[in-house]
């Protein structure tokens, strides 16, 4: 099992889960979640022991989003692709994904994990530069990480019949 499998089991991505995940509301409100997460790690400066409540409340948001959305009406848009590209992604071990893909998964995923790590160190530190600097990292490398799930999908949709009936 994968990394990123585990992850998925963790947040018990069942396929209900993951048809209300690929409505783009879910997609864009994920996107605010890290920015605050930091914002709630960092108040523990004003509120101390206090952070403790909106990090919790930031990381259950993380947790509940992909299931308070309604399945979207459609999912012929990039935001629904990109979370269908990544249940192609998680699968690749059953259905293999067209090799010319792995190097810029691979690439987009350490742009992201540095990233984790200088916005992490930042936080530890409370230095303003580093944690915003690593927080672009990761925007960055997770934006272009779905902007190949995207890419990824549209390929494999043509040839595995199971994944073009998520195209509706």
């Amino acid at each position: 099992m994968t990394y990123a499998q585990k992850i998925a089991n963790l947040f018990q991505m069942t396929d209900e889960v993951w048809a209300r995940h690929a409505n783009p509301w879910s997609v864009w409100t994920r996107y605010a979640a890290l920015p605050l997460l930091i914002l709630a790690v960092w108040s523990r400066i004003w509120l101390g022991w206090g952070a403790i409540a909106p990090t919790s409340i930031v990381l259950l948001w993380i947790w509940v989003n992909p299931r308070i959305f309604p399945k979207p009406q459609t999912t012929d848009n990039w935001a629904s692709k990109a979370v269908l590209g990544e249940r192609v992604w998680l699968n690749r071990q059953e259905v293999p994904i067209p090799k010319h893909h792995n190097p810029v998964i691979a690439f987009t995923n350490t742009i992201n994990a540095i990233g984790f790590v200088i916005c992490v160190w930042g936080l530890v530190t409370l230095a303003v530069y580093p944690t915003l600097l690593g927080l672009s990292w990761v925007i960055l490398g997770k934006t272009w990480f779905l902007d190949r799930m995207v890419w990824l999908f549209d390929e494999m949709r043509d040839r595995q019949p199971h994944y073009r009936d998520w195209l509706y």
